[in-house]
């Protein structure tokens, strides 16, 4: 397995952490204050945790798909660990926002 997939799969690994805890902020908040933005908080930080739980999927379980990932180019692995690494950064940026 390439270099490239094994570290957008700790990022997305993180990513997931991220947005379990911040589902757990922002869903506290919404259930407290009845508010539509923290209500639509928690609906984008759902949607994002199914992306990357599912993309945990594509890079670790289904063996057809992990196997066409790690024959695929480089560029394109480290492209997509690029998209991971900045979502990663913008989920820190979220979550240290939201714990404050």
């Amino acid at each position: 397995m390439a270099v490239w997939v094994d570290l957008a799969r700790v990022a997305a690994g993180l990513n997931v952490l991220l947005l379990l805890g911040l589902s757990y902020v922002w869903g506290r908040s919404a259930w407290r204050f009845r508010s539509k933005h923290a209500s639509g908080l928690v609906v984008f930080a759902v949607l994002l945790l199914v992306e990357n739980l599912l993309a945990l999927y594509v890079f670790s379980v289904d063996p057809t798909l992990t196997a066409w990932i790690a024959a695929s180019a480089p560029l394109a692995q480290a492209a997509m660990m690029a998209l991971r690494g900045i979502e990663l950064g913008a989920l820190v940026v979220l979550a240290w926002t939201a714990m404050d």
